[in-house]
């Protein structure tokens, strides 16, 4: 039994709005998770991300599992408690962690056995294991499978033999999962940029079964088009009565044509790493606050989005903070990053339920390709 009730509300072209209905509460999509690696989404309070209009966030198994411990969180009343976030969290299942930042990693059909990136202390990550730290030590809403992540360009020898694994190891991970009332569990799609695999990889998690299906091991260096690729051949082997999860993508042009190719829910770092690095977000593309162009713009970034820092602060303000090298710079860009995406995914949402999605997509990438040239200028 479905611990959520995805419900499709309109579909125009291959983008569709709708809404996962989870104990925790609804999750409007196209749906924006920002990212809560380490039981925080960075330099903002939860009550901050929820007002920017996040109805779920991501947990991070990986940096969880390191530190503090999974034991431990759960000893404390499990992740939501523990960060204070009421609403629905999905929690990735540690593989691109241990492919991307392990040390001393071995791969076996048992799982992988690595050391840590914080102090070199060995773990060991089964699909056993990932799915005991994400539904019963955290308390995940949504849960992924463990898979193994494959580097780009990978050759096709190896891609298969990666993909493979990873469709053994989601029927271990949905052995493991059983029969939840209250979670989920998400299988995920692999095989590189070959599109045999890529379909056979999908056509094996829906024998499978699962409550929703992820495509990973895009935005590993692709580009863009070989994304919109990859995603023209894969998603249409995805069940239409169940949600799809494009991970760790990406920059608004990303969502918006992720979107147009029938993705529902997304997570990127983006929001907050930009932030903390002195960059906004907008239709046009990355604004570089600490540009001295800025130093006497008084206006806001964006007085069509109801949060404070996208409002009510003047570029020449952000500037300062970020040159000044202040703390403030870094919370106040973070928090207008992540409502801009949320503002996003809403302006979307209205389109695909007014029948307008391809007008909107028409203008977005109008808006995208002027702030290209004028950054080339």
């Amino acid at each position: 039994m479905s611990a959520f009730l995805f419900e499709i509300a309109a579909v125009d072209g291959k983008a569709r709005t709708g809404q996962l209905v989870t104990p925790r509460g609804a999750i409007r999509t196209p749906a924006f998770m920002p990212v809560g690696t380490a039981a925080t989404v960075k330099a903002l309070y939860p009550e901050q991300v929820r007002q920017a209009g996040a109805d779920i966030i991501l947990g991070n198994t990986y940096h969880l599992m390191l530190r503090p411990g999974a034991e431990r969180v759960q000893r404390l009343g499990g992740l939501h408690r523990f960060m204070r976030w009421d609403g629905p969290i999905l929690t990735d299942s540690g593989g691109f962690q241990v492919w991307s930042l392990a040390q001393l990693r071995k791969m076996e059909e048992e799982g992988v056995t690595f050391k840590s990136h914080i102090d070199g202390t060995s773990h060991k990550l089964t699909p056993e294991r990932s799915i005991e730290i994400q539904a019963d030590l955290l308390g995940a809403d949504i849960s992924m499978q463990l898979d193994e992540c494959t580097p780009f360009p990978c050759p096709r020898q190896e891609a298969e033999s990666s993909m493979e694994l990873s469709l053994r190891w989601a029927k271990r991970s949905k052995e493991a999962f059983g029969d939840r009332e209250a979670q989920n569990l998400f299988g995920i799609v692999q095989g590189s940029t070959f599109e045999d695999l890529r379909q056979r990889s999908a056509q094996g998690l829906v024998e499978t079964g699962f409550d929703g299906y992820a495509v990973g091991g895009l935005a590993v260096g692709e580009g863009f088009e070989t994304m919109c690729e990859v995603l023209n051949y894969t998603v249409p082997e995805l069940p239409h009565e169940r949600p799809r999860y494009l991970m760790g993508v990406g920059k608004p042009i990303d969502l918006v044509e992720a979107v147009a190719r029938g993705i529902d829910m997304f997570d990127c770092v983006m929001p907050t790493r930009s932030g903390r690095h002195g960059q906004a977000w907008s239709d046009y593309g990355p604004v570089n606050l600490k540009n001295a162009q800025f130093a006497e713009d008084s206006d806001p970034l964006d007085p069509a989005i109801d949060c404070p820092a996208s409002r009510d602060y003047s570029k020449a303000y952000l500037h300062h903070l970020v040159r000044a090298g202040e703390y403030l710079a870094a919370m106040l860009l973070s928090w207008h990053n992540v409502a801009y995406y949320e503002h996003l995914m809403a302006r979307m949402r209205a389109a695909i339920a007014k029948g307008e999605f391809d007008s909107f997509r028409r203008d977005f990438n109008d808006r995208w390709a002027e702030g290209r040239k004028s950054r080339a200028e």
